[in-house]
C-alpha cells in the first residue's frame, strides 16, 4: 500500500487545528482513546487438570519457559488432549504474564497453554494486524514494568490494570491498515536481516570447522609452548563510574564488551594482540572458555577469573579463533556444578597449529572479515530497530498521519 504523511501533530508554538489534548497527549480530532480492556479479550491459561481419563492424542504444551524462549523447540512439551483446557493457534498474540522477564508479547505458538500465560483476542473495529502493533509498544512495556507487583517471589502482570491502559487508535479501518501495514513492512525488513545474520553466521561455522581441522604441515602443541598464560587480579574494590581503564570480567567477554567496569587501578594490564578467556562460569554457561581479543595498548585490566594467553610468536588472532570457546575446555563443564579452569587443565591442553606463520594468518584473516561483515548487518538491524521504534511512536500516536 502506498502511504504518505497526512499532517504532523503541533508543537506548542504552532496552530492545535485538527488536534485534540488528552490524558495522554495530543492526538488527532477524528482518533479515539479507547482502553485495552475494550479493545481486547484477555483469556488465562489453565493448569492441565488430574484425570483418570488419559487420551492417546497428544498436544503441544506451551508453557512459560518456552515463551521465553520460544525460538527453541526444545522447550516444548506434549500432553494427552484430554488433558488440555485452554488452546491457541500460531496466529494468536500470547503473553507471557510473570518474569523476569516480564509481558512477553509473542505469536508463532500453537497449542495448549498454562496460567502462566494470556491470550489476547482483538475485538471490536480493532484491526487484527494492528493489534499485534499495539501491544508492543515501548510506552506500554515501560507501564507494565511501573505497575508489575511482586507475588511469592514472582514479578507479575496486573491484568486489571493492564485493561486500563488507554491507547489511541484511528476510527477508520483504512487507517488502521496502513499503520499496520507500514509497521508491518518494517517488521518484515528486521526479519529479513536477521535471517540474513543467521545464514552468514552459519557460513562462518562451516568455514570455521574446515580452516580449524588439522592438516598436513600442522603441529601439535601443548598451549603453553604456543602462549605464556597470565592470571587476572582482583579489581572489585576499585570500581568506579567512569574510571581510566575498562575491567575485563566474566560478562565484558561474553557481551563482547557491550557491558563494562571501570577503573583507576590497573593491576593486571593487558597489551594489543593478548587473547582474553573466562575461565570459571555456571554449569552449562556461554562464558566458559569464551574468548576476547585485544585491539589497544593501556585500556584494559583484567579481573579474577580471566586469563590473558600471551602469544610467543603464533598470530593472535588466528589463536584467538582456535582457543575462543575450545572444546577441549568446554569438556570440563559436568553441567552441574561450577567450572573452574585451573593451571593444570591449562597446562595438559594441546592445540594443533600450522607451522607456517603466514597460514595462520592467512586463516585469522578470513574469519575476521566474516566477523566484520556480521558485525556491519549487526549495526544495520539495530539501526532498523531504532527506526521501526520511531515509527511506532510516531504512528501509533497520530504524530505522523498516513493514508
Amino acid at each position: 500500500m502506498k502511504t504518505e504523511v497526512l499532517e504532523r501533530v503541533p508543537s506548542k508554538s504552532s496552530s492545535t487545528k485538527g488536534y485534540k489534548q488528552t490524558e495522554v497527549g495530543w492526538i488527532p480530532e477524528d482518533w479515539e482513546l479507547g482502553e485495552l480492556g475494550n479493545l481486547f479479550d484477555f483469556i488465562g491459561g489453565s493448569q492441565p487438570p488430574r484425570s483418570t481419563f488419559i487420551s492417546n492424542e497428544k498436544v503441544g504444551y506451551i508453557r512459560l519457559l518456552q515463551i521465553r524462549d520460544y525460538k527453541t523447540e526444545n522447550y516444548l512439551t506434549y500432553i494427552p488432549i484430554s488433558l488440555a483446557r485452554r488452546f491457541c493457534s500460531s496466529d494468536d498474540i500470547m503473553i507471557g504474564r510473570y518474569g523476569p522477564p516480564i509481558f512477553q508479547i509473542l505469536r508463532g505458538l500453537g497449542g495448549a497453554y498454562n496460567v502462566a500465560l494470556i491470550r489476547a483476542i482483538p475485538i471490536g473495529f480493532l484491526d487484527n494486524a494492528l493489534a499485534w502493533h499495539i501491544l508492543k509498544q515501548e510506552s506500554l512495556f515501560n507501564f507494565v514494568e511501573k505497575l508489575s507487583q511482586r507475588s511469592s517471589g514472582q514479578t507479575g502482570v496486573d491484568l486489571v490494570q493492564l485493561k486500563g491502559y488507554k491507547i489511541p487508535l484511528p476510527k477508520t479501518k483504512t487507517e488502521q491498515t496502513a499503520i499496520a501495514t507500514a509497521l508491518s513492512d518494517a517488521d518484515a525488513l528486521i526479519r529479513s536481516l536477521e535471517q540474513l545474520i543467521e545464514k552468514k553466521k552459519n557460513i562462518k561455522q562451516g568455514a570455521m570447522q574446515e580452516l580449524l581441522r588439522p592438516q598436513e604441515g600442522w603441529e601439535l602443541k601443548y598451549l603453553t609452548d604456543v602462549v605464556d598464560y597470565i592470571h587476572g587480579k582482583a579489581h572489585e574494590k576499585d570500581i568506579v563510574e567512569d574510571g581510566k581503564f575498562t575491567v575485563v570480567n566474566s560478562k565484558f567477554v561474553s557481551t563482547e564488551g557491550k557491558i563494562a567496569k571501570y577503573s583507576n587501578s590497573n593491576y593486571c594490564p593487558a597489551r594489543k594482540n593478548d587473547v582474553l578467556t573466562v575461565l570459571s562460569d555456571l554449569p552449562n554457561g556461554k562464558a566458559l572458555a569464551k574468548c576476547y581479543i585485544v585491539q589497544e595498548d593501556g585500556r584494559y585490566a583484567i579481573n579474577q577469573r580471566i586469563c590473558i594467553w600471551r602469544t610467543k610468536g603464533s598470530d593472535p588472532t588466528f589463536l584467538y579463533y582456535l582457543l575462543n570457546r575450545n572444546k577441549y575446555f568446554l569438556d570440563l563443564d559436568d553441567g552441574v556444578s561450577q567450572t573452574h579452569i585451573l593451571n593444570h587443565h591449562i597446562e595438559k591442553c594441546q592445540i594443533s597449529i600450522p607451522l607456517n606463520f603466514e597460514v595462520q594468518k592467512e586463516i585469522g584473516l578470513i574469519l575476521f572479515q566474516m566477523d566484520a561483515e556480521i558485525n556491519k548487518l549487526h549495526l544495520k538491524l539495530e539501526k532498523q530497530r531504532h527506526i521501526k521504534q520511531g515509527m511506532m511512536q510516531n504512528l501509533l500516536t497520530g504524530k505522523i498521519r498516513l493514508i
